[in-house]
């Protein structure tokens, strides 16, 4: 897989504002950030897009993402009011670095459609 920003970050050859790490996710602030509370979460594994997932065999994975999200948005205090949590993949799709990673948007009222 091709070296990305993500891959520096995890590796921490370059700095990033880390909220939350385990042994499989990390997550940090969004350096562009499009609400109030924007953060990364990334598995720590290389990834390209969610097309490349094995919902069967990358379950654990996928579980640790939500996981992870779930207890950000609580330390962040944005679980009780909502928050939007978004995976794009592909050019078409949002997707700007090709390392499977979610988005936990929050602390504003979020509007639909997104884009």
């Amino acid at each position: 897989m091709a070296e990305t920003i993500f891959s520096k970050i995890i590796r921490k050859e370059i700095p990033a504002d880390i909220v939350f790490e385990s042994d499989t996710i990390l997550a940090f602030r969004d350096i562009n950030p499009q609400a109030p509370v924007h953060i990364l979460i990334i598995p720590k594994q290389s990834i390209a897009y969610t097309t490349e997932i094995d919902g069967k065999k990358d379950a654990i994975l996928l579980g640790a993402l939500f996981d992870a999200a779930n207890q950000i948005a609580k330390e962040q205090g944005i679980d009780k009011n909502g928050f939007r949590l978004v995976i794009n993949c592909g050019d078409n799709g949002g997707q700007e670095v090709p390392h499977l990673h979610m988005h936990l948007l929050g602390g504003r009222k979020m509007k639909w459609p997104p884009g």
